[in-house]
């Protein structure tokens, strides 16, 4: 009987000290940064995804530069080549991992930047469809990408404000790292909305 009451004793001690530190809102909010990283992910997924039937529907064009659809399956490769885990990242592993996918998004805004010149392109259902789910896989980017960065920010508040950054370290609940501003995000894109036709 005295052991059956100390366990209880000890497992009710247990439970206040979790309740009490935290532990659950942490996990909670650790496993929403997960899920809202893997719908970041699901989204520059999409993007890849895509980019084979673009790449292939731009070619049909004769007089298409090589060189641009080239760019645009060499950043695709390096974009599929790096791997990032989310809950081991540090801020340099998240900004190369940025920058892979920063270099996919410009090569493929040179890449319908370029197509406006080609008029049998442009009057492509096909081509205008891809366009279309591209800007839009875009948007769902950069959507999951504020909605991971809140968040990381809720999630970071909550391991260092006190009592929680205490037992955070116990329990190994380390800060995450969010998106930041690409170095190149500063410098306003340049539009040219030249006449020439090629």
């Amino acid at each position: 009987m005295k052991k059956t009451t100390l366990f209880l004793l000890l497992a009710a001690s247990f439970q206040m000290l979790m309740t009490s530190c935290g532990y659950n809102d942490m996990v909670a909010k650790r496993e929403g940064v997960d899920k809202a990283w893997a719908n970041v992910q699901s989204a520059y997924q999409r993007r890849l995804d895509l980019i084979p039937n673009l790449v292939s529907t731009v070619k049909g064009e004769a007089n298409f530069e090589q060189e641009t659809l080239t760019k645009v399956v060499e950043a695709r490769a390096s974009a599929t080549q790096m791997k990032l885990d989310v809950s081991t990242a540090t801020p340099e592993q998240m900004m190369q991992w940025q920058q892979a996918q920063g270099q996919l998004g410009a090569a493929l805004g040179r890449l319908i930047s370029i197509s406006e010149n080609y008029p049998n392109l442009q009057a492509n259902q096909g081509f205008r469809d891809l366009r279309d789910q591209l800007e839009g896989t875009e948007n769902r980017i950069n959507t999951e990408r504020n909605r991971f960065n809140e968040v990381v920010a809720e999630y970071n508040t909550l391991i260092k404000s006190i009592p929680q950054n205490i037992y955070a370290g116990w329990f190994g609940f380390a800060p995450r790292t969010p998106f930041q501003a690409d170095a190149a995000a500063a410098t306003a894109p340049k539009v040219d909305f030249g006449t020439e036709k090629k």
